[in-house]
């Protein structure tokens, strides 16, 4: 968790946020508990300070923006953490919805980021190390990729998504693990419509015995932000389901 401290303004800011998500929809308490301990300002360039808390993305440079408030809250309530899981995000970006993993799991936990720009993943690395996250690691690298030297992972969290999911991901996902993307329909520089996908990957025979279950466990999608065509997340379902362990 982070270290810092937060003056009156900036603490009068945050409750603003978090009230405006309840508002939008969000639910989970981890999530909004996250989202009050996590300024957005941190992750933002100086020049773009005074829109910090606006609810829509901001430039970080490198072609790059950081995402809309409520999305990377719906993002993270899609997870469903329950702070036992073990975390991959690709797309580091800012570093801004790696804090709000990490806030939503134990300090001994380590949540892992990719990013492919390094400038980026230096500047997370950085920011992400003051505000004193030292279970956060970043590495620059293809998060298409993955990281599988220390997989499977439980939760993955994608950020702007490709249309297919990719299969290293996919062989990195443990059985009854979610994975939740970001899957965006451009109309402009920083505007995008958004749909969140959130799809489960099966349990295996052995584990539904032992838990009980007869049937096949749910995958399950998430479809409540407008935007990308419906297909899209039908073919991310389908990509997980049929790659079972």
């Amino acid at each position: 968790m982070g270290v810092w401290t937060h003056d009156d303004g900036m603490t009068a800011r945050e409750s603003l946020l978090v009230r405006r998500l309840i508002d939008q929809g969000i639910r989970d308490p981890r999530v909004l508990a996250a989202f009050a301990r996590v300024p957005r300002s941190f992750f933002v360039p100086e020049e773009s300070q005074e829109e910090a808390e606006a609810d829509r993305p901001l430039d970080i440079g490198c072609g790059q923006t950081i995402s809309q408030p409520y999305v990377v809250a719906a993002m993270a309530e899609a997870l469903e953490l329950t702070g036992r899981e073990r975390v991959l995000e690709v797309g580091t970006g800012s570093g801004y919805a790696t804090a709000i993993l990490a806030e939503m799991m134990p300090v001994s936990a380590a949540i892992r980021s990719v990013e492919i720009l390094p400038e980026l993943a230096e500047r997370a690395r950085r920011v992400l190390g003051e505000l004193g996250y030292s279970n956060v690691q970043v590495r620059v690298g293809d998060g298409a990729l993955g990281w599988p030297e220390v997989a499977p992972f439980d939760a993955i969290l994608v950020s702007a998504a490709p249309r297919e999911v990719p299969p290293a991901l996919l062989d990195q996902l443990a059985p009854g693990g979610r994975l939740v993307g970001e899957a965006r329909a451009h109309a402009g520089p920083l505007r995008a419509a958004h749909r969140i996908v959130a799809a489960q990957r099966p349990l295996t025979a052995h584990a539904r015995r032992r838990r009980g279950g007869s049937g096949q466990e749910p995958v399950v999608v998430n479809l409540d932000i407008e935007g990308v065509e419906q297909p899209q997340a039908v073919e991310w379902v389908d990509a997980i389901h049929r790659r079972r362990r």
